[in-house]
């Protein structure tokens, strides 16, 4: 036991009697013990892995090795080893401290927590071997679900993240109760206390489990997906960078993040704009009453299928919408495939460079604003009062007929 072994060693120390001579030998051990940690033990292990992977491992089995090596860096057989003999050196110097300074009740105590039976020593292997390999069951499905995702579109990015977390998390949870039953621990007692746990977590957290439930109403119903532009309500628009079982991230026009719980997107209007591929678009443009509405229609229609990011098909359009106060409107609609936000407006400002240079070249007027002023008749119309100089005319115009003189 290493109880026994390590208190029978405790009475070695009692001769240092001084003060000097304790400091000294507190800051041998303590030196002892940074060389054989930093430097010795991890030199050892090093050797130690060379040594068995010449001897004993070789072809597949090498290469699988070095397979797991690459996928987890941490080298975790490995590092757990070196870490355990890092523990066991700390442990050590801290019973040769407490001897050297004369403090056996101490040490005792530090041994009867530390002291273990092979039992035990059993029990915390498995258990070690259990969390390892779960650790490497979540990087291998991991890799297991991404490799379906990328060989059908029936997962989105959005579901594959889903997917793997909550395999992750059910990987987590058997390997919990492994090793609970490994140290004969009975999980009833501790299910019911997460049970009340649970209830006050919920009434706790209502918000955070509402994104969390419409997280997954999201990944179901799949109403847009990483890349695509959206808009949320009325007041969030932007491109989706990444999609969480909690919350929904947007960039929008301005390089400004947007993080907004799921259960608010649930709750909100969502236009995708650019999930079937391609987007309409529109402007309004107005000609003179004296102009020729079909003319002007080829004109702009003419000047539209110019632009190279419109697309032929659907084709553009452009037809008579209204008769406004000074001008007939003409609206304007054209397509753009893979919609973004900067294609959209460089797309929207050649068309109306093109429009605008199309009518100014055939000589179609696009009038300003005008306002006509009229006297009645039974006034006599304007008159001019003598001595009165006579102001330009107004050609304030917004069309809304005759005004009283």
């Amino acid at each position: 036991m290493i109880q026994v072994g390590v208190l029978q060693a405790l009475p070695v120390v009692d001769g240092l009697a001084g003060t000097e001579e304790r400091l000294v030998a507190s800051a041998l051990v303590v030196a002892s013990a940074l060389v054989v940690a930093a430097l010795l033990a991890p030199f050892v292990v090093r050797q130690a892995r060379r040594i068995v992977a010449k001897r004993y491992l070789g072809g597949r089995l090498m290469e699988l090795v070095e397979a797991v090596n690459e996928k987890f860096p941490l080298t975790t057989p490995v590092r757990f080893l070196l870490r355990g003999l890092q523990l066991s050196v700390f442990l050590l110097t801290v019973l040769a401290l407490l001897a050297v300074w004369n403090q056996v009740a101490a040490a005792r105590a530090v041994v009867a927590v530390v002291d273990v039976s092979p039992a035990a020593v059993a029990r915390g292997g498995l258990t070690v071997l259990l969390l390892l390999g779960g650790y490497v069951g979540m990087g291998i499905l991991e890799d297991a679900i991404e490799s379906f995702s990328q060989g059908t579109t029936r997962m989105t990015a959005h579901q594959e993240q889903i997917v793997t977390r909550v395999g992750q998390l059910s990987l987590l949870l058997f390997v919990g109760l492994l090793s609970l039953s490994v140290w004969e621990i009975n999980p009833q007692g501790l299910l019911v206390g997460a049970g009340f746990l649970g209830i006050v977590v919920g009434f706790a957290a209502r918000q955070t489990l509402g994104s969390l439930i419409a997280g997954f109403v999201l990944m179901f119903s799949r109403p847009f997906e990483i890349g695509d532009w959206i808009v949320v309500g009325d007041d969030q628009e932007g491109v989706v960078t990444d999609i969480t079982i909690i919350n929904t991230r947007l960039e929008n026009f301005d390089g400004e993040f947007i993080v907004i719980p799921n259960d608010r997107v649930a709750d909100s209007a969502v236009t995708n704009k650019s999930q079937k591929g391609r987007l309409r678009l529109k402007i309004e443009v107005g000609i003179d009453y004296e102009a020729d509405p079909e003319f002007a229609e080829e004109v702009a229609l003419e000047a539209i299928e110019g632009v190279d990011t419109v697309t032929e098909t659907p084709p553009p359009k452009v037809f008579p919408k209204s008769f406004g106060d000074s001008a007939v409107a003409l609206e304007c609609r054209f397509w753009i495939e893979r919609p973004t936000p900067p294609k959209k407006w460089r797309t929207q400002a050649a068309v109306v460079n093109a429009v605008k240079a199309a009518f100014d070249r055939e000589g179609i007027k696009i009038p300003y604003p005008q306002r006509e002023l009229s006297g009645r008749a039974e006034t006599g119309g304007f008159r001019v009062s003598e001595g009165t100089r006579q102001r330009p005319a107004e050609t304030v115009t917004d069309g809304r007929g005759d005004d009283d003189a």
